[in-house]
């Protein structure tokens, strides 16, 4: 736990430097928080030599807070998916994301993310992958976050 803690640690400080200066405040994730991912079976390290150099949610549906989305639509509204909460990673590890996607679509074709307006980072990394958005979700303690959604062709 303490390694996913350093880990997250440092993704709060990769956004202050950005300019994202008030996503994940208030000690969130919290490590009750991360140990309910992994007690749900959703909770993933990203390791590389050994060391733990990112972290990652993957959890199934329903997500409560996008049973509403305003400003928008959902790409399609009545298949399961997953989503993908709390991505973070140390400064000099590379490609996390990529590897995040890679491992997601491999196990489900329709997934959901969000993340705060001012994460460019985030934003940057969730449109090159091919993420449509698709409107404004609001969390438990009502901060706005842009929602979404990736579905792979399904072959039969």
């Amino acid at each position: 736990m303490v390694a996913i803690m350093q880990v997250m640690d440092a993704a709060k400080n990769i956004m202050r430097q950005s300019g994202n200066m008030h996503q994940w405040g208030d000690g969130y994730p919290s490590e009750a928080v991360i140990s309910s991912d992994i007690e749900k079976k959703g909770g993933f390290v990203i390791e590389e030599a050994n060391k733990v150099v990112g972290y990652f949610a993957f959890l199934p549906s329903p997500e409560p807070t996008y049973s509403k989305i305003y400003d928008g639509n959902w790409l399609e509204d009545e298949k399961p998916y997953h989503v993908i909460h709390r991505i973070a990673s140390l400064p000099d590890a590379h490609g996390i994301f990529s590897s995040i996607m890679d491992f997601c679509f491999a196990s489900e074709s329709n997934i959901r993310i969000d993340t705060h307006r001012d994460n460019k980072i985030m934003r940057h990394n969730i449109e090159k992958h091919g993420f449509t958005y698709c409107g404004i979700i609001y969390l438990a303690n009502s901060d706005e976050r842009l929602a979404y959604q990736k579905q792979l062709e399904e072959t039969v």
